[in-house]
């Protein structure tokens, strides 16, 4: 027995030679409901000892940890049939998609061995299981929101109006992506498309529904329907046009507001067209007010003076006069200010300014000035210039001087839109110098004001107040040499003779020259700059990516920005700004030019230009009261014949204030009310005027304090008419200027009566004050008195036939000393003014007895013995201030009362007691005269 059983050991164990043999690598799939995993190829585990017993069977397998050694642990292989080696592999708990999709491990057959305890059991070598979990459609889709909106425009159909979205949370393909979408609301006028687009199927009309509400649903590819339905929402909005919204067409300006905004309320409507640059250009047309713009209103010495100006400059172009004749020929035109406006035609029309004239402003630094407008009125093209050839340079002045032994020459002149200077410091020995500027104010058609400064070889030209630089340029060309001989032309250029090249076309004024040091900036900034203009409120304001350029005149304001927002609010600090006290009212043409810049230019939108117009309303007009002088001036003759006069307007009194309404309502008040506010001005003119015939040179003057005016900068214009005294200075200079005007008579010269008018004016007579009229009465003194019946029976033996009694009447003052001899003029004087008082003696006789009888009448007889004349002792002398107090108001007779039309005033006591002085009292009219 024991050697059998020996022999069958040593069988077995030469029995079990083969290792078990499987796939190198599997496939399985598996669901999520299931723990079974499907091979491909099937696990089968094959021996070669087969098929011995035991050493030919396939007793189990083993699963081992993947590459990432962590799935092993939720399979396991499990053997079939142990003779085929057919084995399965299953999960040990439920499979998760969501969670891992796919695992991976390795698996091992091994054998039975020699015997039925195992031993010496083979394994087979190590193949890769890679395990897919197929998905179940276990997940319904889910929207991502709940509630979808949208709005817009009616009348047009779009490609998308909103787009709906669902999620699936399954993991495969198939069951985790949407299929389809659908709109369960019936009867709307929108679909859906397979990925949740949703567009209108007709034109909405927002009159017939504002809001369109609908529901839609959502189905994955395993046909699951979503959990939840979602909302959508559609609001029509009223048909969008693009374009700017809250544009007023009519903007007003208060006189003395400041900056206003132009468009307050002004926003670009791009009806949700996408755009990346937005361009605005806001245009003030202000051309059309005097030169250009709205610059002081003063006269232009006054506004010299009120910005610091040197003073010397030599007006080139002045008024007609037989001092300044050679302006004569020129035509002029009328200006809305007081300058002179001279028309040029390009070929006649030429100024030759005298050599005393020339002189005066000879030099290599000098300042030239002058307002020039291109065209102009009246202007014809030269007859020698043929059709297509090149237009010649149009000369504006040209000017040769003689210094010392040499002469220097120079030339301002336009061409196209260029301006030049041709300087030329030494024409026998030095180069000629050209200085080019390129202006597109020079060829605009409108007025600009032009101040060259040279300070050769420096040269600084300033437009309207600006600097513009220049380009330096030597002219080495066939240049003329100009004639050796000092000539200084305006609106041509001088050959020979009579021959003049290079003829102006256009208009200018206030051509002026300043030889000496060349202006400051700031003068020139002060003298001509615009005081309005359009501005911008606030840069700190500006959105990022937003610009704003404003031209030199002020007169174009451009806005560039790329976000709408932004831009809409920097339109809306778009201002005008106007910082003269008494602006020129009237209307501004305004404009508004839109450029956008969109992604796609073929359908960018395209804004039309706006315009509209800026109303300046009529300022508040001052008032200018002079008042504290007359209406009458008593002095004795003597006075006034003086070596100083008499002052004439002593307690002179100006004052200066604004009338405007004022709503009282707020203070419990009905209606409105006029306030006047004083405020400090400055008055440019005062004139004096002798009212009646003009002043006799030869027996009575005005008098002026002439160092006082030349101190304070003022002119007079001194003639027999008037006294004019203008310049731009305060009501406090003027009211001491006027209180020392005096009047001087020349000895036995004095009349009986003269009248003067004062009156004042500002901004360049703008506004002109209340005419102050001022009567001079002169107080005679005689040297004797006669008694009345003396007088009357010698009248005929002394009245001289040519001396005018309503002239002299009540105008003599009597002599207490009688028996004084009387000089012939007194006599005659004396004869006259008692013939005249018989004559009022009687009227006043009948005058008494009139009031007398209707006294009676109303009184039923009271006073009998009123009306009874007694001239028994009555002594009538002249009122030497008749004129002076019957001026000053004293009434004839007050009303309903019945007083007599004479006054009886006692005489003083050291005069003779038994005189008695009978003043007629008469009407007068207040009403000042104008001139």
């Amino acid at each position: 027995f024991l050697n059998r059983t020996s022999f069958c050991l040593l069988c077995c164990r030469s029995a079990n030679k083969h290792k078990p043999w499987i796939e190198t690598e599997y496939q399985g799939i598996v669901m999520e409901n299931d723990n079974t995993v499907l091979l491909n190829p099937p696990l089968f585990a094959l021996d070669k000892d087969a098929p011995l017993h035991y050493a030919g069977e396939i007793c189990g397998f083993r699963v081992h940890n993947g590459p990432t050694g962590s799935s092993s642990v939720q399979f396991e292989a499990v053997v079939l049939d142990r003779s085929t080696g057919e084995g399965l592999i299953r999960s040990k708990e439920p499979l998760d998609c969501e969670s891992q999709r796919e695992h991976s491990f390795t698996i091992q057959a091994y054998d039975c061995g020699e015997g039925p305890d195992g031993a010496n059991s083979k394994k087979s070598h190590k193949a890769t299981v890679h395990v897919r979990v197929n998905d179940v459609n276990e997940f319904s889709p889910v929207f991502v929101e709940r509630r979808y909106e949208a709005s817009v425009p009616e009348g047009r159909l779009f490609d998308r109006i909103v787009r709906v979205e669902a999620l699936d949370a399954d993991c495969s393909p198939q069951y985790s992506q949407i299929c389809f979408y659908d709109i369960i609301t019936p009867n709307v006028p929108f679909v859906i498309d397979n990925d949740g687009n949703i567009k209108n199927t007709e034109p909405l009309d927002s009159k017939r529904q504002r809001v369109h509400t609908f529901w839609v649903t959502a189905f994955d590819c395993g046909k699951n329907r979503a959990q939840a339905d979602a909302q959508v929402v559609v609001t029509v909005k009223p048909s969008c046009k693009p374009g700017w919204i809250g544009w007023s067409k009519r903007v007003e300006y208060t006189p003395g507001s400041g900056s206003i905004p132009l468009f307050p309320s002004l926003h670009l409507e791009t009806c949700e067209e996408t755009v990346w640059n937005i361009q605005a250009t806001v245009e003030l047309q202000t051309g059309h007010i005097g030169k250009g713009c709205d610059r002081d209103s003063y006269s232009d010495r006054s506004v010299r003076r009120l910005c610091g100006a040197v003073r010397g400059e030599v007006d080139l172009l002045p008024p007609p006069s037989p001092a300044a004749n050679w302006t004569s020929a020129l035509p002029t035109l009328p200006s809305s200010d007081s300058s002179l406006v001279f028309s040029f035609n390009g070929s006649t029309h030429v100024a030759v300014v005298p050599n005393s004239v020339a002189t005066a402003v000879s030099g290599d630094h000098f300042t030239l000035q002058l307002w020039m407008r291109r065209g102009g009125i009246n202007t014809q093209p030269p007859t020698n210039q043929a059709r297509g050839n090149r237009r010649e340079e149009e000369t504006i002045v040209c000017s040769t001087v003689k210094n010392d032994d040499s002469f220097s020459h120079y030339s301002l002149s336009v061409h196209g839109c260029r301006l030049s200077l041709f300087y030329w410091p030494d024409v026998s020995a030095a180069r000629p110098v050209k200085f080019l500027w390129k202006l597109e104010q020079v060829c605009d058609s409108e007025w600009h004001h032009l101040s060259l400064s040279v300070q050769f070889p420096s040269v600084t030209l300033y437009v309207d107040g600006v600097t513009f630089d220049p380009a330096l340029i030597h002219d080495n060309g066939a240049i003329p040499n100009p004639a050796p001989r000092q000539r200084l032309v305006i609106g041509a250029c001088w050959v020979t003779g009579s021959v003049y090249v290079g003829g102006y076309r256009g208009l200018l004024s206030g051509v002026t020259v300043r030889p000496g040091s060349v202006e400051p900036h700031s003068v020139v900034e002060c003298l001509y700059a615009c005081r309005e203009g359009l501005d911008f409120g606030d840069l700190e304001t500006l959105g990022s990516g937003m610009k704003v350029h404003v031209n030199p005149s002020q007169s174009v304001l451009v806005l560039e920005g790329d976000d709408i927002e932004s831009f809409n609010r920097a339109v809306q600090q778009v201002t005008y700004r106007n910082s003269l006290r008494f602006a020129t009212p009237g209307v501004r043409p305004l404009k508004l030019t839109t450029s956008l810049r969109c992604f796609n230019e073929e359908s960018c939108l395209t804004l039309r230009q706006l315009e509209g117009y800026l109303v300046v309303l009529q300022p508040d007009a001052p008032q200018i009261s002079l008042s504290g002088v007359g209406p009458h001036l008593a002095r004795p003759a003597p006075e006034f014949e003086g070596p100083r006069g008499v002052p004439l307007f002593p307690e002179l009194r100006i004052v200066c204030s604004l009338s405007h309404a004022v709503n009282t309502a707020a203070q419990g008040m009905e209606g409105g009310a006029l306030m006047s506010d004083a405020v400090a001005h400055t008055l440019d003119g005062c004139e004096v005027q002798p009212l009646g015939e003009e002043l006799n040179p030869e027996r009575e003057e005005l008098l002026v304090d002439m160092d006082a005016l030349r101190e304070r900068g003022l002119e007079i214009i001194n003639t027999t008419a008037y006294i004019a005294i203008t310049g731009a200075e305060s009501i406090s200079v003027y009211e001491d200027v006027l209180r020392s005007v005096r009047y001087r008579l020349a000895k036995g010269s004095a009349r009986f009566e003269r009248r003067f008018r004062l009156s004042c004016s500002e901004m360049n007579g703008r506004y002109t004050s209340n005419e102050l009229t001022l009567e001079v009465n002169f107080l005679h003194s005689l040297d004797s008195l006669y008694h009345p019946s003396h007088l009357l029976a010698s009248q005929q033996q002394f009245l001289h036939p040519s001396h005018h009694s309503g002239e002299l009447s009540g105008h003599t003052l009597p002599n207490p000393h009688r028996n004084s001899v009387v000089p012939g003029a007194a006599t005659v004087i004396i004869m006259v003014c008692v013939g005249f008082l018989v004559v009022m003696v009687i009227l006043g006789v009948f005058r008494i007895r009139s009031i007398h009888r209707r006294g009676e009448g109303a009184r039923g007889g009271s006073k009998e013995d009123s009306g009874q004349w007694d001239d028994s002792a009555l002594t009538i002398i002249v009122n030497p201030m008749e004129s002076y107090e019957s001026r000053m108001g004293i009434s004839a007779d007050t009303e309903g009362e019945g007083e007599e039309d004479e006054e009886v005033v006692e005489s003083p006591d050291d005069a003779n007691d038994d005189q008695r002085i009978i003043i007629k009292k008469e009407g007068r009219d207040g009403n000042p005269r104008r001139y």
